[in-house]
């Protein structure tokens, strides 16, 4: 009990906390604007590695940081134009075709970053994102501008989704289609955009963790992070404002136990501690979702003309 007071007592453990929940507030708002639409976007894990390498390696090869966070944005937009094709304008299964963009885009990753480094052990690194230190709040300004980013995200799509004429577009879209196309709402075009937003947030939030927590690009550094995302937009019953205390409270968990671990006095397992955030996000996720208000069209491919 009094590691546990220590450790919440202690400005670096919220620090880290919201430093692990910033590439799931892109994530996490990335898919949220695909559902919103109607789309499942199960391609998150692979989008996700494919913008964490080619943003890495945008930087390395010269471009500014800023720049490589609008390759990796440009990178999950491709991958969602295509995701988009197959299951808006095909229209075919969203799980078949989500599944297989991840393994596509995690396959490419890999294999440009063979080519790209043949003879290569140790991966090389880049000089990533500074901490704010400008800032006066302690533990924000400890952390990198791609943080606030996400941060300032989460109002700006709030305010997107219910208070612009795109955003009501978007619902309808994500509700009722044929309402929308009634309307003279373009149900291919809203949800064509919808993936490619929310596609190029999800390529930032895999850029976050070589340019900002990490400095360098390697194997399995996504590790299930697009998975938690689709979670937690259940979590936060499609709504951004929960979906950021979605991705905190799962960072916290996470953070947690990795300094539970680190404290060396416990009689338990350390596996034990690695399951504790999924563990307890699952039981989130069982109370909330009982109640969740999921898009009526989720997952239902559109036909013009059909009813």
């Amino acid at each position: 009990m009094t590691d546990l007071i220590d450790i919440l007592s202690n400005a670096a453990f919220w620090v880290a906390t919201l430093r692990i929940a910033t590439p799931l507030i892109f994530g996490t708002l990335g898919v949220l604007l695909c559902e919103r639409a109607g789309v499942l976007n199960l391609g998150i894990e692979g989008i996700m590695v494919a913008g964490a390498f080619t943003g890495w390696l945008a930087v390395y090869n010269g471009l500014p940081l800023w720049g490589g966070v609008a390759v990796a944005a440009a990178t999950g937009a491709v991958f969602g134009l295509l995701h988009a094709f197959l299951t808006v304008v095909l229209p075919l299964s969203q799980h078949v075709s989500g599944l297989g963009i991840t393994m596509l885009a995690s396959a490419l990753s890999y294999y440009g970053y063979r080519v790209s480094f043949p003879k290569v052990n140790t991966p090389p690194t880049i000089t990533p994102f500074a901490e704010m230190s400008w800032l006066p709040l302690p533990v924000l300004g400890q952390q990198t501008e791609l943080t606030l980013f996400a941060l300032l995200l989460v109002p700006l799509i709030a305010y997107m989704i219910y208070r612009t004429p795109a955003g009501l577009a978007l619902r309808m879209v994500g509700e009722n289609p044929q309402a929308a196309e009634s309307q003279g709402v373009s149900v291919m075009a809203t949800r064509t955009m919808a993936i490619v937003g929310g596609s190029a947030l999800m390529g930032i939030g895999g850029s976050f963790l070589t340019l900002s927590a990490f400095n360098a690009f390697f194997f399995n550094m996504v590790n299930g992070r697009g998975w938690i995302c689709v979670a937690l937009v259940v979590f936060a019953s499609w709504r951004p404002g929960k979906a950021l205390l979605g991705a905190l409270l799962f960072a916290f968990f996470d953070a947690l136990q990795l300094r539970l671990q680190q404290s060396g006095d416990s009689l338990l397992p350390y596996q034990l501690y690695l399951m504790l955030p999924y563990l307890l996000s699952i039981l989130a996720l069982v109370i909330v979702a009982r109640n969740a208000a999921y898009p009526q069209a989720l997952m239902k491919p559109y036909r013009k003309g059909e009813r």
